[in-house]
């Protein structure tokens, strides 16, 4: 066989001398591998087996199969495709308005004004199936319109909630910025004061859905009051930019961007008047926690899902891998993780509601449900085998965004130590002084 030099090759390639044997497109997995289903057909659910769904109201019951119908018959088919490529697709934004869930527990301004439970079974579901479509609208719903809700002013809301809520323009949350990630109080970008409004400058990083964002809810320190607030921005500002981070391992059809403010005028009106402090921030983050932790459920639910077929379908040694007492051991591992963080998310649901939830509860609840989500997903890439590096088969898939997961809202390390900080009534966010 010769060997060809790369820029020969390339050449063969652009005047198409290569024969086709060598620029076939990839087999369709259901044909390169039919033993077994693809995620595209998406498995029913098989994880509650402590059934859990008694435990919700009749509503909530109806919201949690709308959401499951949708994503498994109209998202699941074609979430591999976008995630390879990292892109949006867009086309699935009026699928996902009608179900009726953007706005959350917002009552009135055309939200649904659902339970905390129902939002949070519902952004399981939607994780179940795909991770990044679920953080798209926890982004959107639980932080930008949440935030827009609580702090802002009677206008604003008419203004704003009605077109959010129906996904007919889409929203951005701005709170992280290069230099501040954990120790996001320390924001560095500026909102100065001037005749009509407010000049603000400065950069955000991270930022989901920013490439495309109607409305950018940004954080910026006031000059004057150096507290924290919160601002409105349109996406055709001038002065404003936002570019897509590219060759993320996670969370690939979110759309985080790099968001520059240079001397963008934002009017008196689109100033946040309820937001004055950092303080105000946190109260928002502590609802979007709860349900930033629904989600790592929803990706083991899919995982486990996805493995109980697997190990059905999938034959070695002349029996189906379920057959094997270790492939037994190891999906029943995954189950048994499910109905614990299930439950500690409900009861996170339940304390909300009863105005007893806590930021150490819900950061504790977060950071052990995403660590026992870990641990769940990659029993599932193990399970799968081969097909455990695949997206088609979705473990690896989930894998890979449970990642992020496990960082944003808080890394598992900043929310162990939110709970520290709670339980003994010291601060250890910061090393001694006499140590540096």
């Amino acid at each position: 066989m010769t060997i060809q030099s790369s820029d020969n090759k390339d050449e063969q390639y652009n005047e198409g001398k290569l024969s086709s044997y060598f620029n076939l497109p990839a087999l369709d997995v259901s044909l390169a591998f039919p033993q077994a289903t693809p995620a595209s057909i998406f498995p029913p659910c098989s994880s509650d087996y402590y059934h859990f769904d008694d435990l919700l109201t009749p509503d909530e019951q109806a919201i949690r199969m709308k959401v499951r119908e949708c994503m498994e018959k109209e998202i699941a088919p074609i979430m591999a495709k976008y995630w390879e490529k990292a892109e949006f697709p867009f086309q699935i934004v009026p699928q996902l308005a009608a179900l009726g869930i953007a706005g959350s527990t917002i009552k009135g301004y055309g939200c649904p004004g659902l339970s905390i439970t129902a939002c949070a079974v519902s952004i399981a579901e939607i994780a179940r199936v795909d991770a990044s479509c679920s953080t798209f609208i926890l982004v959107h719903s639980s932080l930008a319109m949440h935030t827009i809700d609580v702090g802002g002013s009677e206008t604003q809301k008419q203004k704003y909630l009605p077109s959010l809520a129906q996904m007919k323009t889409i929203a951005c949350w701005g709170l992280t910025e290069p230099d501040y990630g954990s120790d996001a109080g320390g924001v560095k970008t500026t909102a100065t004061k001037v005749a009509g409004g407010w000049i603000l400058e400065g950069q955000k990083r991270w930022i989901g859905n920013s490439t495309f964002a109607d409305v950018l809810v940004i954080f910026a320190r006031n000059t004057t009051s150096n507290q924290i607030n919160a601002f409105l921005v349109k996406k055709d500002a001038p002065g404003l930019q936002a570019t897509k981070i590219e060759n993320k391992i996670g969370l690939r059809i979110v759309q985080n961007g790099d968001i520059l403010l240079k001397n963008v005028f934002v009017p008196d009106e689109d100033r946040l008047p309820g937001i004055t402090s950092f303080q105000d921030t946190t109260k928002i983050l502590a609802a979007s926690r709860l349900l930033v932790a629904w989600q790592p459920i929803g990706i083991s639910m899919g995982a486990y899902d996805m493995c109980h077929r697997y190990l059905k379908e999938r034959k070695q040694f002349g029996v189906p891998l379920g057959a094997f007492q270790i492939s037994q051991q190891k999906l029943v591992q995954m189950l048994g993780n499910i109905q614990a963080m299930v439950l500690i998310g409900w009861r996170l649901c339940k304390l909300y509601e009863q105005g007893k939830m806590t930021m150490g509860r819900v950061s504790l609840g977060k950071a052990w449900i995403t660590s026992k989500a870990r641990e769940t997903v990659s029993l599932g890439r193990e399970l799968l085998g081969g097909n455990g590096i695949l997206a088609d088969f979705l473990v690896a898939k989930a894998f890979c965004d449970l990642e992020p997961i496990y960082t944003y809202e808080g890394t598992y390390d900043i929310n162990t130590l939110v709970t520290g900080r709670e339980i003994t009534g010291i601060a250890s966010f910061k090393p001694a002084r006499s140590r540096l």
